[in-house]
């Protein structure tokens, strides 16, 4: 069975939010929730400084510390080593939110419109709240599951396909001759907090 995760080049990552999008678009996200977002700074000591992008998801741990607060079973990983959430067992307690020192975890009481308070629903905002309620429930935890649904059709995840920098690398880390393997081991690839012992498959690749 594949292990699979993703690798982030921060090199060639300029930004641009198109990942974000895609990401909304693909999982009909409600406002506010994010499963893919980029946080930006700055690196370098003026006047030698540059601004940083720093793209960010579920980091899918090997040891997630969200599974082990669980009081339900609701959050599992898959036989892949994917992290998801049954939202049948979730009852919403939100430990799981506190426990992920990613913060990549959103719980939605209503999927509401993104158009001014008072407005209606228009029919497309109708259609992505019914396709999120029937993914992802309401009042529960939810969060990037690495596309399962377009993997499961051969294809990559959205935030991958849709990157025009192509920072992204999405594929097996168990096998040593996929490119994610090679990548990791001769560009320096690092994971973001490894002090907290989780384990995380989204790996990145040094600015400069």
């Amino acid at each position: 069975m594949a292990r699979y995760g993703m690798v982030i080049d921060l090199k060639r990552c300029y930004g641009c939010y198109a990942c974000v999008l895609a990401c909304k678009v693909e999982n009909r996200t409600p406002p506010g929730v994010f499963w893919s977002r980029i946080l930006k700074g700055e690196m370098g000591v003026f006047p030698n400084t540059v601004r940083q992008a720093l793209p960010v998801l579920c980091m899918q741990c090997e040891q997630p510390d969200c599974l082990k607060v669980c009081p339900t079973g609701a959050t599992y990983q898959t036989e892949d080593k994917i992290v998801r959430i049954d939202k049948d067992k979730c009852i919403g307690c939100k430990y799981c939110m506190m426990a992920c020192p990613y913060g990549a975890r959103y719980s939605v009481r209503e999927w509401e419109s993104y158009f001014p308070e008072g407005l209606p629903l228009s029919p497309y905002e109708e259609h992505c709240k019914q396709v999120w309620e029937e993914k992802s429930g309401t009042g529960v935890s939810t969060k990037c599951d690495f596309c399962i649904d377009r993997r499961a059709q051969g294809k990559e995840p959205a935030c991958v396909q849709a990157c025009p920098a192509k920072a992204r690398v999405f594929g097996d880390l168990d096998d040593p001759n996929s490119e994610i393997s090679y990548l990791i081991k001769t560009k320096r690839g690092f994971v973001l907090r490894p002090e907290v012992g989780t384990e995380p498959k989204v790996y990145y690749l040094p600015p400069r």
